[in-house]
């Protein structure tokens, strides 16, 4: 290899070449000089790290910047501020077009989208100040899941609250949310022993239309009476109060978290508000610090699949070892 062709080599290239010569550590390699071998580490080094903290930003299919781990490292917003008790996983499960990004925006505080796009996957963070503390809520829309079996259930495992939507002028995917209640409580039931109440609750969304199909008391004798059911509106906002009330309470959270009860700030506020609080600089603060108030992370990526798998082993063998892996 020629000095050029050492230069010239993408980031790629560089760290299969450094593991490639690394399974020779008796023989000397003569044509790779020491100078470059130290790059070679630095640039491994690095990657490492990015590999540990994140990756890039990406769009989502809902039009809303997402993060991703396959470039760009993550740039942390949280300062470690947010304690791992103060932190929460929804996960939305639901057929295709029943309204589920729609309500995912409604509680990032966004507009009400008509284009109908489908999902893929999403996953948002929003974060929030409340009472001195910080709040951590991530937002897992898996909704293409269901066509990978081993993945949704992943999802299923590492989730700490469910919200199940169907359409109320859709009669089958009130029986795709009854399949996901099933798969939901049998999954946890494998890494919870004793099996555990499932935190979970169930909306009809598209409550201001005319042609509906379900009524409420058909939800309870499919669903369960103890199950909490809500009639919600993603276009014009009815029942969603109720729906992000209930997430809170289910998942430990102040109620300040729902969106109408409390102020949407930009990121770096957040950050000089979280800082300032804990005293590492001395910067002017918000002038609303005293309020909740909360921010969506413009770069959140969703954990990757061997962090939450790892979380889910160690999760299921606290009480006892399984005999298979729960993903299974």
């Amino acid at each position: 290899m020629n000095s050029a062709e050492r230069f010239y080599l993408p980031v790629d290239g560089i760290l299969e070449m450094f593991s490639s010569l690394s399974g020779f550590t008796h023989h000397p390699v003569s044509n790779v000089s020491k100078a470059g071998m130290g790059i070679i580490k630095t640039v491994k080094g690095c990657w490492g790290r990015r590999d540990k903290t994140g990756g890039a930003h990406r769009s989502s299919s809902s039009g809303i910047p997402r993060g991703s781990a396959d470039r760009l490292p993550r740039v942390p917003v949280q300062f470690g501020v947010t304690k791992p008790r103060n932190c929460r996983r929804i996960v939305v499960l639901g057929a295709p077009r029943v309204g589920k990004t729609n309500i995912l925006r409604r509680f990032l505080g966004e507009e009400f989208e008509e284009h109908y796009e489908p999902t893929i996957e999403d996953f948002y963070r929003k974060l929030f100040y409340i009472g001195g503390e910080a709040y951590q809520v991530d937002l897992l829309d898996a909704a293409r899941e269901r066509d990978f079996p081993a993945k949704r259930r992943l999802s299923i495992l590492t989730g700490d609250v469910f919200l199940l939507v169907f359409s109320l002028d859709d009669r089958e995917s009130l029986n795709e949310v009854h399949k996901l209640q099933r798969e939901v409580t049998a999954a946890k039931a494998k890494i919870h022993k004793p099996a555990r109440a499932v935190k979970l609750l169930v909306c009809g969304n598209k409550a201001d239309l005319d042609q509906r199909v379900v009524a409420g008391s058909e939800v309870g004798q499919i669903l369960g009476e103890d199950v909490p059911f809500f009639e919600t509106s993603a276009k014009d906002g009815t029942g969603l109060e109720a729906v992000f009330a209930a997430l809170a309470t289910l998942g430990g959270l102040p109620h300040e978290t729902s969106p109408s009860r409390h102020q949407i700030i930009s990121i770096l506020t957040y950050q000089s508000l979280c800082v300032g609080r804990r005293g590492r600089r001395r910067r002017r603060l918000w002038r609303g610090a005293g309020a909740p108030c909360a921010a969506v992370d413009p770069v959140a990526q969703r954990p990757s699949f061997s962090s939450d798998l790892r979380l889910v082993l160690g999760s299921s063998t606290k009480a006892k070892k399984p005999e298979v892996c729960p993903v299974q």
